[in-house]
């Protein structure tokens, strides 16, 4: 009876032990903040990496940019004598959009003029910080990076996932 007693209790201490083992042995949670930390300092690299493309593709061109806030840089090279959109207004303009690296996009030659609301249709964010800028007549480049583009995705048909998109744009008018 004192052999089963002691067997008995061998034996829960092994599992006590056991037990408490593979509490400590259990990997820490990771908090949000540990894994924020190296997901902002990729962002930063990428973003970085994605300025120097742009200065160096702004400087081959010798453009004369003048960068916003957000990162948008633009140059208007032909003024015009309209008025100057504000939000809410529909507009209408001709573009021809291209990649860094050349490869053209999209064309209002081929797909004719657009129109879109100010600061309301699904545009990107770029081009309606952009015709702000503008009045009717001007013509302008836009130099957008890609989070004022199409962001991380593209718009899975001609633009890529995280590229730096260009405009040439013409604002028409205002309705």
């Amino acid at each position: 009876m004192k052999a089963k007693f002691v067997v008995q209790s061998i034996l829960l201490l092994f599992v006590f032990v056991s037990c408490s083992e593979t509490e400590e042995k259990k990997p820490n949670r990771i908090t949000q903040k540990q894994l924020k930390r190296p997901l902002e300092e990729i962002n930063k690299t990428m973003h970085s990496r994605e300025m120097e493309r742009i200065k160096a593709y702004i400087s081959r061109r010798n453009w004369d940019m003048t960068k916003t806030g957000t990162g948008l840089q633009y140059d208007i090279y032909e003024s015009g004598d309209g008025i100057q959109p504000q939000k809410g207004n529909r507009v209408k303009v001709n573009f021809d959009v291209e990649l860094l690296d050349g490869t053209k996009c999209y064309s209002s030659d081929e797909k004719g003029a657009i129109m879109f609301l100010v600061g309301r249709d699904n545009m990107e964010s770029g081009i309606h910080e952009g015709i702000l800028l503008m009045k009717v007549g001007d013509k302008a480049r836009f130099v957008m990076p890609a989070h004022l583009a199409h962001g991380f995705v593209g718009d899975d048909k001609k633009i890529p996932k995280q590229s730096t998109v260009v405009y040439d744009i013409e604002l028409l008018a205002i309705y």
